[in-house]
């Protein structure tokens, strides 16, 4: 078994049901579009069913991708499992790093405009004065 990754393979048919899901889900959405155009449901009908099929199929995907994750980790030696958890903290604090970094720039810019609605105030107070 040299050279066999199971990481790669689990990776693949993970994507391959995520694939399946998005079709499933687009295929819903033809099927629900028709009903809508042939009156049998209504469109607040349609939405409303397209939206619970929506959520079951992101439900399904998060539990399949669970259950991958968790097989791929039972396959993993305790140090491979532990660089693993190294390689997830990493990954963690970039993310927690650029969240702040754009939360960061966001308050600049709220700031910003904020000024500007402000000095658009004045100038608009100072016109009518005038």
């Amino acid at each position: 078994m040299e050279g066999f990754d199971l990481g790669d393979g689990v990776r693949k048919f993970f994507l391959a049901g995520v694939g399946a899901v998005a079709m499933g889900a687009e295929k819903s959405q033809e099927i629900i579009e028709e009903l809508v155009k042939k009156g049998e449901l209504t469109v607040e009908q349609g939405k409303a069913f397209n939206e619970e099929l929506t959520q079951k199929a992101t439900k399904a995907a998060s539990d399949t991708q669970d259950a991958f994750l968790r097989m791929h980790l039972e396959s993993m030696t305790p140090e491979e499992r532990a660089e693993y958890a190294k390689k997830v903290a990493s990954i963690s604090a970039d993310i927690e790093e650029k969240a702040t970094t754009v939360e960061a720039e966001v308050e600049v810019v709220d700031d910003e405009a904020e000024d500007k609605s402000e000095e658009a105030a004045e100038e608009k107070s100072e016109a009518a004065d005038e």
